[in-house]
């Protein structure tokens, strides 16, 4: 007996100590979310932070001199036109008559100039198409953080090499090229004068009259006389009507289309004025545009109709009209800076099929108006010189070209000078190892009169310098994407670590195997290590002079990644436990993951394409319904209303994201809502006794719970009648009165409270937070949004039923031993069960559910679900943060109701709530690591925007899920479920 007990006594020591070490093991880790979730937060902020040292570094470098032409300029002086805004088609074709709208024009380019198409790079907006035209290169992508009416960076331009600039027009212009630089004299118009309710055709006349009356004003002023009098002088008026108007009236309005009239006429007769007071044929001429115009008057993309803009050359220095000879082409291989090719059609209504015709990048305008002028070109400038608009003889030509090439070589030595004095181990660009051997062979075919070789060589070496400029531009790509990469990686393995330690029954079996899992002998070498390798980094780093936020970035991915092998016990043994599984197992994991990475990969790809998500609850719909069919009855109604949800819900993402208004329908929204309401009541009353709703149901009965549903209604309906009042008093025109602005705000703050008396049932509790928000986005809502409010409880009321079944369904599937291990197998201190593999599925439904409430309306991240009229029935007099304040609600709110079900799902199926929001993070990063890759730093404002911006909302929900838990915490805390034993002694 003594032995017996004394076995006895050593076996229950030996559970003690388990019991007390996994206890203690259990305490460490639920400190440690604590530190996870503040190191989540600090991680996604510096790593959002690296796109900007990444995408956004500024190409231009200072410290190059400048390079002298070698040949007299053919120029004393260039004005230079720029019709903001006109679209190269609208200027070339004939109007309805068959008259061209630019006759003073196509004069020129027929007997005395050249003419093409100047194709711009996205951004297609004013400022970047002007820095491209007057400093040669596209914009600097760090403006994109720093906004652009300002310089970011200073830069040179064809005006600061002149010897003077005289400059009028748009004040959004003209001070940003002349407002610091002291040999200028420019005046711009006040912003007032853009008004969009005339015909702004009258802003190129003022230019023009500004600068009629500067000559004037010189034949009384002698030291203006003299400026105007001096080599490499340039004019420069900027002619903002076509913009103006174009987006007013549209580029196919008539205002637009005399504007171009117009833009022609000030052509003509500045034409006229700079001959007659000048009287030296020395003046060369340039008319172009910043950027076109699209057909629904707006710009910024990389359209054709925006990116195609005219330019006409003509006067001292160009070369006269050439006509079309079988023999001209370029080389087709080629493609402009829009991903157009080379010799593009010309199309027949311009016609213009006779004359030579010599497309540009933007940015080679710089250098053709530096070559006419005889002056250097701007040191950032990347322009390539257009040879078919110079009239240069051959050894000018040659010249010209090395001008330019050395130019853009100098860039490219400066940069990788820079880059070799703060790098340990530097990697040369390889192709111009031996430039000065290059230089040499140019200057030796000069010499002994080989100029077209000389000329060949020297744009080969200016195409390699272009790709060198690239090179070290993106030098740091590859070292900083891996350091970031690797980062989010070690996030996600350090997270799914904690989460298989915390919630899962892997931490007991590896210790009943070997106790020595969990000690961390060796741990201090591991933290000695990262601690060498850290200071070893931050001392090349230091050295290099990389910035502070290098730094961080390597930190925060050593650190996570000294973390994970401090695991190295649990991890092997993990391993060891994967080997000793069946093949079936490892099929399973596998599927698993392929599935959930594919979900993730779709869901990224919905950002683009919001239309996805229809064919994603179509499919849905189909393949739950299939599933329930062949496992519960189908007269229980589950089925059919599960896949009615799912395609009810599908409608929205076809919808347009810009919301029209239909007041009808908000209207009838809410008495939708009453009857989704009602039909929830009545299950909740009279169905719990059924096994499929019984755990979703609540045993107590109490009068007040009937009291309080009737009085939900009652507001849910009075929110109907309100909008229904409110609208119809602006719609009017009148004033909405401070009795209908106090009824709304009373509505919505009261209905919200309610929700925390209703009773504790999963169903009871849900319907009464459904029925609680419903009146606020009701007062919020302009059209059909009202009624996905309704469509998206539904569909999560049938997620709640499809688990409820899948639960039921796994149950009986099971013996009654391995029920009775089930209820067992909880997480330690909780009445949570261990997380399995199939439990997955939840985050992943959840991730579904949360971006459809995403774009569902529209797109989170866009303006346009920012309609400003929605908040008008609570307030109309502009108030900007009270406004915004109420326009993040209404998004809001159906962010609630999917985190709401999202909690009372968890506690149905009985899994650890945080387990699942760690899951969550896991699979948004993901995600965040492909829109890591997916940033734009070219293309239009809005295309960088926005990929800047899908980046960012998926590094920011590491918080903003978090934080909306403990915003629903609230409503969710007290939620209960029924249990499953209870139903089993009922049905006894």
């Amino acid at each position: 007996m003594r032995g017996g007990d004394g076995i006895l006594g050593a076996r229950n020591s030996i559970r003690s100590t388990e019991a007390t070490i996994l206890r203690i093991r259990t305490q460490f880790l639920r400190r440690r979310e604590r530190w996870l979730v503040v190191l989540g937060i600090i991680l996604h902020a510096v790593y959002m932070l690296s796109i900007f040292d990444i995408y956004f570094k500024t190409p231009i470098v200072h410290g190059m001199e400048p390079v002298n032409p070698r040949f007299s300029a053919p120029a004393k002086r260039l004005v230079l036109l720029v019709a903001d805004g006109l679209r190269a088609d609208k200027f070339f074709e004939p109007d309805s008559d068959g008259n061209y709208r630019a006759p003073f024009l196509r004069s020129v380019i027929k007997e005395r100039g050249r003419w093409g198409v100047s194709h711009a790079r996205p951004p297609t907006e004013s400022r970047p198409g002007h820095v491209a035209i007057i400093a040669g290169f596209y914009e600097d992508p760090s403006a994109v953080t720093k906004g652009w009416k300002a310089n970011p960076v200073e830069f040179d331009s064809v005006f600061k090499r002149s010897q003077h600039t005289f400059a009028f027009g748009s004040p959004d212009i003209i001070p940003i090229f002349c407002g610091e630089m002291k040999h200028s004299t420019w005046n711009s118009y006040p912003h007032e004068y853009e008004d969009f309710a005339t015909d702004a055709s009258f802003l190129d006349e003022w230019s023009l009259d500004q600068f009629a009356s500067l000559l004037n004003r010189s034949n009384e002023d002698a030291k203006l006389k003299q400026l105007l009098q001096q080599e490499n002088v340039v004019v420069f008026l900027h002619l903002l009507g076509c913009d103006s108007n174009g987006h007013a009236h549209r580029p196919y309005s008539p205002v637009y289309l005399n504007n171009v009239k117009v833009v022609d006429n000030i052509a003509e007769r500045v034409y006229n004025l700079v001959q007659n007071y000048f009287k030296d044929n020395l003046t060369a001429y340039v008319f172009t545009a910043d950027h076109g115009m699209s057909d629904k008057g707006s710009h910024g993309d990389g359209h054709p109709s925006n990116t195609d803009t005219p330019l006409v050359a003509w006067g001292a220095g160009v070369r006269q009209p050439v006509p079309v000879s079988e023999n001209h082409h370029h080389d087709d291989t080629l493609r402009f800076i829009d991903d157009h090719v080379h010799d593009m059609p010309t199309p027949s209504e311009w016609g213009l099929d006779g004359l030579e015709r010599q497309d540009v990048n933007q940015a080679d305008i710089a250098p053709l108006m530096s070559t006419l002028l005889g002056l250097p070109c701007p040191v950032n400038s990347v322009g390539n010189l257009p040879l078919g608009y110079v009239n240069l003889g051959e050894v000018e030509e040659v010249e010209a070209v090395l001008a330019n090439s050395k130019q853009i070589l100098n860039q490219f030595l400066r940069k990788s000078q820079l880059k070799q004095s703060s790098s340990l181990h530097f990697k040369p660009f390889k192709p111009l190892a031996d430039y000065t051997l290059v230089l040499d062979q140019i200057e030796h075919l000069l010499s002994i009169k080989d100029y077209e070789a000389a000329k060949k060589l020297s744009e080969n070496l200016r195409c390699l310098a272009l790709e060198g400029l690239h090179y070290f531009q993106t030098y740091d790509w590859f070292m900083l994407m891996t350091v970031i990469s690797l980062g989010y990686l070690g996030w996600m393995i350090y997270l799914l670590v904690h989460v298989l330690q915390s919630y899962t029954a892997l931490p007991g079996k590896f210790f009943r195997k070997d106790r020595s899992v969990y000690l961390r002998t060796n741990s201090w070498k591991v933290y000695f290590s990262g601690f060498l390798l850290m200071g070893s980094m931050s001392i090349i780093l230091l050295v290099e002079h990389s910035p502070p936020l290098y730094h961080a970035y390597f930190a925060m991915t050593i650190f996570l990644w000294v973390q994970i092998c401090c695991e190295y016990q649990f991890l092997k043994a993990l391993w060891r436990n994967m080997l000793e599984k069946e093949i079936s197992y490892f099929a399973r994991f596998l599927a698993s993951f392929i599935i959930s990475v594919f979900i993730l990969e779709i869901l990224v790809k919905s950002f683009m394409k919001r239309t996805i998500y229809t064919w994603i609850f179509l499919l849905v719909g189909v393949l739950a319904t299939i599933y329930l069919l062949y496992s519960i009855p189908w007269d229980s109604g589950i089925p059919f209303f599960v896949w009615l949800a799912c395609w009810f819900l599908s409608i929205f993402t076809l919808m347009p994201a810009q919301i029209p208004d239909n007041t009808k329908l908000v209207i009838s929204s809410g008495f939708m809502i009453v009857v989704i309401g009602a039909a929830a009541r009545y299950l909740d009353m009279h169905a719990g006794e059924s096994k499929y709703w019984f755990s979703l149901t609540h045993e107590l009965r109490k009068p007040k719970f009937n009291i309080l549903f009737l009085f939900q209604v009652l507001l849910v309906l009075s929110s109907s009648v309100m909008v229904s009042l409110s609208t119809a008093r602006r719609t009017e025109k009148q004033e909405l009165p401070v009795l209908h602005q106090v009824i709304n705000w009373s509505i919505a703050g009261l209905s919200m409270v309610l929700p925390l008396f209703s009773a504790t049932g999963i169903l009871s509790r849900l319907t009464s937070i459904f029925l609680g928000f419903a009146p606020a986005f009701l007062l919020l809502s302009i059209g059909y949004e009202a009624v996905f409010y309704g469509a998206l409880a539904l569909a999560l009321m049938a997620w709640i039923l499809f688990e409820n079944a899948y639960l039921h369904i796994s149950r009986m599937r099971d013996s009654s031993s391995s029920i009775e291990a089930m209820e067992d197998n909880l997480v330690s201190a909780s009445e949570d069960r261990f997380l399995q593999l199939s439990d997955m599925r939840i985050p992943l439904a959840f991730m579904v559910f949360f971006n459809i409430a995403f774009f569902g309306t529209g797109n989170f991240a866009s303006i346009a679900s920012f309609e400003i009229s929605s908040v008008y029935r609570f307030i109309t007099i502009f108030s900007p943060f009270l406004m915004a304040a109420l326009l993040i609600f209404k998004l809001l709110i159906p962010f609630v109701l999917v985190i709401c079900t999202f909690t009372a799902i968890t506690r149905l199926i009985r899994v650890p709530l945080l387990g699942c929001y760690f899951l969550v993070i896991i699979c948004s990063d993901v995600m965040t690591i492909h829109f890591f890759f997916l940033v734009q730093n070219t293309g239009s404002w809005m295309e960088i925007g926005n990929s800047i911006s899908h980046f960012g909302i998926m590094s920011a929900q590491v918080v903003f899920v978090l934080l909306l838990f403990a915003l629903t915490s609230i409503y969710t805390k007290d939620i209960q479920t029924r249990s499953s034993k209870l139903l089993s002694s009922k049905q006894m």
